[in-house]
């Protein structure tokens, strides 16, 4: 039975537990101890847990970080529904994903035993967890501005999920160079995506490294090998054109040396 299988059946509360589980549980109206050990005879890596946690995380945590700023604006909302097209989620995947984001937006909402929990679930795959974190500075990025208090937000939660404070500021310029670029509070968006920004390089570092940082991110973004880590295969689009987009970086650069 697939992950999805398993939150429709109701069982996803027995192999997952935790604030996942319970979160999952109560989008369906059932009741989860959260306090219970997080699925028995099941150990963290699991391909079907790291699943139900990498979507119900996503889209709960979206509803929180789209919060940040003090409200939730429409473009906030739309990238939410685009995140729900790209994964071509049925109806009841869809209202699934609508009653997390709600949840996240919830005063009292647990942020950090969310987070905790879904690292615990991906068992080390770094990869998986920056895709997440990609996705959330893409939430918050929405609007085409950061506010500091969004930023703040997004540093609370790359620390609950062991990324630095450097490390998420280059993921911050690589989402902001394919969306094209971003400002803060009340400054003009550029509009025109930044090949260099997206590779994580400036037009000073040789071609050689830039090809380097080109084919890292290929990887870190491989369909295949997420999808293996434990990505749900509804996500897989959004890994492909994440692929696209780094691909389209690598060649406008070829082009101009």
């Amino acid at each position: 039975m697939s992950w999805w299988g398993k939150v429709v059946g109701g069982t996803v509360g027995l192999m997952l537990g935790g604030p996942i589980g319970a979160l999952i549980g109560a989008a369906f109206g059932h009741s989860y101890d959260k306090k219970k050990m997080r699925g028995v005879g099941q150990i963290p890596g699991d391909k079907e847990r790291v699943q139900a946690a990498f979507f119900a995380a996503t889209f709960s945590v979206m509803g929180y970080v789209s919060k940040a700023d003090g409200k939730v604006t429409r473009e906030e909302i739309d990238l939410a529904r685009t995140v729900m097209t790209e994964m071509s989620l049925d109806a009841n995947q869809r209202e699934l994903a609508k009653k997390l984001f709600q949840q996240g937006k919830e005063p009292g909402f647990d942020v950090d035993a969310i987070l905790e929990q879904f690292r615990y679930e991906c068992h080390r795959r770094s990869t998986l967890i920056r895709l997440f974190l990609e996705i959330q500075i893409e939430s918050a990025l929405a609007d085409g501005r950061l506010h500091d208090r969004e930023m703040s937000v997004l540093l609370e939660v790359a620390s609950r999920l062991g990324f630095s404070a450097n490390e998420l500021r280059r993921l911050v310029d690589m989402v902001s160079g394919i969306q094209g670029g971003y400002s803060r509070d009340d400054s003009d968006v550029s509009g025109k995506p930044d090949p260099y920004t997206v590779l994580g390089v400036t037009r000073d570092t040789p071609l050689h490294e830039i090809k380097k940082s080109y084919r890292r991110l290929m990887s870190q973004h491989h369909p295949d090998k997420l999808v293996s880590k434990g990505l749900p295969e509804e996500m897989v689009r959004i890994a492909n054109q994440k692929t696209h987009e780094i691909r389209t970086a690598w060649k406008t650069i070829q082009e101009r040396h």
